[in-house]
C-alpha cells in the first residue's frame, strides 16, 4: 500500500515481548492465574512510545518465519544454539500463549500487527522502512537494525537494551561514534566480525576493530572484497589472510546479515487507530484477562496523538 503522510513507528513485536516477559513480574496475572505479564508489559511499552514519539502511524512486526530458509541454507548455524525441537524457537512455557494474546489484542485495537511467510520481523521492518519516504522511528533490542539507519529520511532505531523508556536514538552519527565506522555500513562491519548471538562465524581474528579499520579504508564489503580479489598491496598482510581464509563465508554472509527489502505485504492499514477496531472483542479481551488498565493507557496515548496540536 502507498504509505500515509506522517511519521511511522515500527516495532520488532518479539523483541519487545521478549523485553517485557523478563522484565515484568510473573506475579502479573489474569483473572484464572495465567500469565499475563509480557502482555501488560508490551501494551505499556506501546503506550509510553506512541506517547513519546508521537507518531501518526504504527505496525507491530511479528516473526512468521524466526529461522528463514534463505539464512540456514547459507549458513547451517543461523541460531542454530536457539533451536528447541526441529524448526521450534526455545521459548519460555509461559511466554508462548501469550504470544496468541498480543495478537488478538493488536488486532482488536486496530493496530497492524502481522508477519509475512519465510521471513522475519526484521525483514518486515526493513522492507517497510526502505520504501517509506519518512520519518521512521524502529523499536528493537536487536543491533542487527542498525543497518537500517538514515539520516536523509530521518530512519533511526530506538535500541531498548537499557529499557524502552530509556533507549538511544541511533542514527549514522551514533553508529559512526559507537562502531568507528561509516553511519550506514553496520551490515557489513557485522559481517565481518560476526554475531555469535545470531550464530553468525564472522571471520576467524577478526573482531571490531579490524573490521572497523577494513569498512573505514575501503568503504563498503564488496570494495574490500573487490580489493582482496584484485591482490591489493595497500591490504596488511595479516588481513588478507584472514579473509581470504573466509572467502567462502563472505560469498554468502551478507544476504544473511543483510535485512530483506522485498516482502510481499499484506494489505494493511498503518494509521494510528482513531477507535478500535472490533470494540466488543476489545472488552471481552480486556476482561477475560485483566487489561483494563493497560488497555487505557493504550487508547488514551492513541487518543492524544489524533488531537491537533
Amino acid at each position: 500500500m502507498t504509505p500515509t503522510p506522517g511519521k511511522l513507528l515500527l516495532l520488532d513485536t518479539p523483541s519487545l515481548y521478549f523485553r517485557a516477559f523478563f522484565g515484568v513480574p510473573d506475579t502479573m496475572t489474569a483473572p484464572d492465574g495465567s500469565p499475563i505479564n509480557a502482555v501488560r508489559g508490551l501494551l505499556d511499552f506501546i503506550a509510553r512510545l506512541v506517547g513519546d514519539r508521537k507518531p501518526c502511524r504504527l505496525v507491530a512486526a511479528m516473526d512468521a518465519d524466526w529461522r528463514p530458509a534463505f539464512r540456514v541454507d547459507a549458513i547451517p548455524s543461523y541460531k542454530a544454539h536457539r533451536v528447541a525441537t526441529g524448526h521450534e524457537e526455545e521459548v519460555p512455557d509461559a511466554l508462548s500463549p501469550q504470544v496468541a494474546i498480543i495478537e488478538d489484542v493488536l488486532d482488536a485495537l486496530g493496530v497492524a500487527c502481522f508477519g509475512v511467510d519465510g521471513y522475519e520481523a526484521d525483514d518486515v521492518i526493513g522492507t517497510l522502512a526502505i520504501h517509506d519516504p519518512g520519518p521512521v522511528d524502529i523499536v528493537t533490542g536487536d543491533r542487527d537494525l542498525f543497518q537500517l539507519v538514515d539520516d536523509s529520511r530521518a530512519v533511526r532505531v530506538l535500541y531498548t537494551a537499557r529499557g524502552v523508556g530509556r533507549a538511544d536514538v541511533v542514527d549514522e552519527a551514533w553508529v559512526a561514534a559507537k562502531y568507528g565506522i561509516p553511519g550506514r555500513c553496520y551490515a557489513d562491519f557485522a559481517t565481518l566480525r560476526g554475531d555469535p548471538s545470531d550464530g553468525l562465524p564472522g571471520v576467524a581474528g577478526v573482531g571490531d576493530k579490524t573490521a572497523a579499520a577494513l569498512i573505514t579504508k575501503y568503504g563498503s564489503l564488496a570494495a574490500l572484497l573487490e580489493a582482496l580479489d584484485a591482490g591489493d598491496t595497500a591490504m596488511p598482510a595479516g588481513a588478507r589472510s584472514k579473509l581470504a581464509a573466509s572467502r567462502d563465508y563472505l560469498a554468502v554472509a551478507p544476504k544473511v546479515v543483510a535485512v530483506a527489502a522485498d516482502v510481499p505485504m499484506p494489505a494493511y492499514d498503518d494509521a494510528i487507530p482513531a477507535t478500535p477496531s472490533q470494540p466488543d472483542r476489545l472488552v471481552e479481551l480486556s476482561q477475560r484477562w485483566g487489561l483494563d488498565s493497560p488497555l487505557n493507557r493504550v487508547l488514551s496515548a492513541f487518543t492524544d496523538v489524533q488531537s491537533p496540536d
